[in-house]
């Protein structure tokens, strides 16, 4: 009796379902987005908003009624107010004492940190460690508490300097004229060496060592090396360096602001861009104005940077 086998069921696949690659492009863009939202949100209420606000503020100026002696009102007032900081000398005075004072300034601190990160370059591995987080010590310190104490040494009453320079029958004067340059320069190059240090000793950690080799086999010195291979090939973190450092120059602040406690005689509400804002607002209480003159400040401050980027890749290049 012959048995009947049934015929096997042949399975059959459940068609695969796809998606299109435009959505799954937008499934990306979106998870990137949430990825971003926190940026996007700090950087809209720390950057956007207060610009925002205090381009608002610049259209406005205080008005008296009556003839100068009844209550004041703010009224729109259009650009009267950056008009009237073209024609402001004491705003660009400062402005013109603040780039003259750091193309010297940045000019020394850079040198003097191109030197540090070329003499550690040659350096044992655990030697340049110990010397990075020493020279990186001044960085980390708070601006305000590097500035008193550097306050304290140039204190004509507290200084320790000065006493010392007392007994031994001399006088030192840290303000007035000259000097009020130099100290102001001392403590920001104090300041700023390790920073940039850090930054160029990196770049010149990457280059290849092969080159130092072949060098050395032509029977170059090491200065040599130096000057005419490390140098230009570390001219992209010098130009981003001097950038970084031209940006902090002009937005110069708390170091006068104390420095001023202790010579207000050479370092004036006037001496940089930022101290008459902060004069003109917190002082005067014309807000209006002061607002108009950061506006401007921040344009001068992003054009003074992208010309001089592009100036100095030109002839780096």
């Amino acid at each position: 009796m012959s048995t009947l086998t049934r015929p096997a069921k042949v399975a059959t696949e459940s068609p695969v379902r796809r998606t299109s690659p435009r959505r799954t492009g937008r499934r990306g863009a979106y998870k990137g987005l949430l990825f971003m939202l926190p940026f996007l949100i700090g950087f809209l209420l720390t950057y956007v908003v207060p610009i925002g606000y205090a381009f608002s503020q610049s259209l406005h100026e205080k008005k008296s009624s009556g003839i100068g002696f009844g209550p004041t009102k703010i009224v729109y007032a259009g650009f009267a107010n950056f008009s009237a900081i073209l024609s402001d000398g004491t705003f660009w005075t400062g402005m013109l004492r603040t780039l003259l004072f750091g193309a010297a300034q940045i000019t020394v601190m850079l040198g003097i940190s191109l030197l540090l990160a070329l003499l550690l370059d040659g350096v044992a591995a655990r030697a340049v460690r110990f010397f990075r987080a020493g020279l990186l010590i001044p960085y980390v310190i708070p601006g305000v508490v590097s500035t008193l104490i550097w306050l304290f040494l140039y204190s004509p009453t507290a200084s320790p300097i000065v006493d010392i320079a007392d007994k031994a029958g001399t006088s030192v004067t840290f303000f007035g004229g000259l000097n009020t340059y130099l100290s102001l320069g001392n403590l920001l190059t104090w300041q700023g060496i390790g920073f940039n240090m850090i930054l160029i000793s990196a770049s010149l950690q990457a280059l290849p060592r092969e080159l130092y080799e072949a060098a050395r086999l032509d029977g170059a010195k090491e200065w040599r090396i130096a000057w005419s291979i490390k140098v230009p090939n570390i001219t992209g973190i010098l130009v981003l360096t001097g950038m970084f450092s031209l940006i902090g120059r002009l937005q110069l602040f708390t170091e006068p602001l104390f420095l001023r406690y202790v010579a207000p005689e050479s370092i004036s509400t006037d001496f940089t861009p930022m101290l008459e804002i902060f004069d003109r607002a917190f002082k005067t209480g014309d807000y209006q104005y002061a607002a108009a003159e950061s506006l401007v400040l921040a344009v001068v401050t992003g054009v003074l940077a992208f010309v001089f980027y592009r100036v100095t890749n030109r002839k780096m290049s």
